[in-house]
């Protein structure tokens, strides 16, 4: 190509080699290494339409049969609720002085936990207000939502209670667009133009409950009525999916492995060996299966038994469980409790292996999940509840405070959840009290951290002075001040002598 260029005045493109392309990150490599990673570009409320049914369906069959998840369900509702559940303490001031309302605390205070017994809180009057609590927090952490009616009613004499619904109410299959307004339906919950829910199109009847229900009418119920209970892991996304749907597959494997390891046990245990004969020769035995008819020789512990002749003894001992069991169970438990947000000695139970270091970080990393949990009940259910039971019962006439004050204790209240003790109440303590000398914190942080109020602590220490007054008792502890040493009782005689 030289020697024709430099005939006819020409030149020749010289090749360029291509240039490799090397992505910025290696996540979004591909290659046959990623080629099983198969991804789509979808919005969160496509991504749940076509699969919320079946994953809140498996997630209730697990809580049913399932030991581990009914466990992790138990331990939501027991450290999220508590025995006491989220109590209420109302903290009205007066607008002149700001001291407090006493009277008119106390007089909510108690018109809430009457309302909360069982029969008042709601429509079925089957359940108290720290039941409706357990059932949120197992809905939750199972269905992935709750939902929760709130109803005006004359029934009540605070003219208010809630109604549960199960998830099913709310009908995932309808999908709709209003050109009119401009509103959609998704998935049952009716948005506006800025996404915020306006109504929910509910199943009057449980749609699944077909010997109790009528034709599969539905309601449209505006949506200040309806408390939507979910935790959203994307920003755009209408409904709720269960905590449990990442670690599913897991658990099912976990359940098939168990049960074909148990069975494998019960035949190693049951088959002890088998008569052969090289001949081929039929042997009687003591009895014979029914569904085989194979003979079967019965043994007892301690005795010897001669052979047929011509037969021989092949031994049947089969190695189950392996030595692999456990140390396999664990791992797979230990990616399920990871899934699950909780660790794995709670989720197990299995305390073998732990030391005071691991069990107090475990349970600090288990208790800030807690903690979140609590706030986010709060935020979304106890709060609304709480602030349109007021409202109502006040105006009804159940609250003999004046309609002017709704504000005054509608916006100074204190939610207190259940609280945890540590594993060395000693040192916890000792760092109070230092915290308290250095000022570092007060008594109320001290007080929240056990689930109760300062003002609800201070009165009952002076309860029990008073008490202990009235029978002539003295205490032997003054708190709240330092410890200042007994003087000494000196009585002096007329001679000017002490004894």
């Amino acid at each position: 190509m030289a020697w024709y260029n430099r005939i006819f005045n020409t030149s020749t493109k010289k090749p360029t080699v291509k240039q490799r392309f090397k992505r910025g990150y290696q996540a979004a490599s591909t290659g046959r290494l990623f080629a099983d990673f198969m991804t789509s570009s979808t919005s969160a409320d496509a991504e749940i339409k076509d699969n919320l049914r079946v994953i809140r369906d498996r997630a209730r069959d697990l809580a049913r049969n399932d030991s581990y998840i009914g466990r992790y369900l138990n331990l939501m509702v027991s450290n999220i609720i508590g025995n006491h559940g989220i109590r209420v303490s109302s903290k009205g001031r007066y607008e002149d002085s700001g001291n407090l309302d006493v009277v008119g605390n106390q007089i909510i205070e108690q018109a809430w936990k009457d309302w909360g017994k069982k029969g008042n809180c709601t429509q079925n009057g089957r359940l108290s207000f720290l039941d409706c609590q357990k059932i949120a927090i197992e809905s939750l952490f199972r269905d992935g939502e709750v939902l929760i009616r709130t109803v005006q009613t004359s029934r009540s004499p605070y003219g208010f209670q809630i109604q549960f619904l199960e998830a099913d109410h709310l009908d995932e299959d309808l999908n709709d667009y209003n050109k009119q307004n401009g509103n959609k339906i998704k998935m049952g919950v009716e948005v506006d133009k800025y996404d915020k829910p306006v109504a929910y199109h509910l199943y009057r009847d449980h749609p699944y409950n077909k010997d109790y229900m009528n034709d599969k009418e539905r309601l449209r119920v505006p949506a200040d009525e309806i408390l939507h209970i979910y935790m959203p892991q994307r920003a755009e996304q209408t409904r709720g999916i269960s905590p449990i749907a990442n670690v599913m597959s897991d658990v099912k494997m976990l359940n098939g492995y168990l049960m074909a390891e148990i069975t494998a046990a019960r035949v190693a245990a049951c088959k002890m060996g088998f008569f052969t004969s090289p001949d081929g020769d039929g042997y009687v035995g003591d009895s014979e299966y029914e569904d085989f008819y194979n003979p079967v020789t019965s043994a007892e512990p301690a005795t010897f038994e001669q052979l047929p002749a011509g037969m021989t003894f092949q031994e049947f001992s089969p190695t189950h469980p392996t030595t692999a069991f456990d140390p396999f169970i664990t791992s797979v438990l230990r990616s399920i409790a990871s899934g699950l947000n909780i660790s794995y000695h709670a989720l197990s139970n299995d305390l073998t292996s732990v030391n005071y270091s691991s069990i107090r970080q475990g349970a600090l990393e288990d208790r800030s999940m807690f903690m979140l949990y609590q706030q986010f009940i709060i935020d979304h259910m106890i709060d609304p509840i709480y602030q349109k039971w007021l409202t109502n019962a006040i105006e009804f006439g159940a609250i003999n405070l004046p309609i002017g004050v709704i504000d005054r204790f509608s916006r100074a209240v204190n939610y207190i959840p259940r609280s945890f003790s540590w594993i060395d109440p000693l040192k916890e303590m000792q760092a109070n009290v230092l915290g308290l000398q250095n000022g570092t914190i007060t008594y109320s942080d001290i007080s929240a951290s056990y689930g109760r109020d300062t003002e609800e602590l201070f009165e009952q220490h002076q309860k029990e002075i008073e008490l202990a007054k009235q029978y002539g008792i003295e205490l032997a502890y003054q708190p709240f001040g330092q410890k200042l040493p007994v003087e000494a009782n000196i009585q002096g005689g007329d001679d000017g002598d002490t004894n």
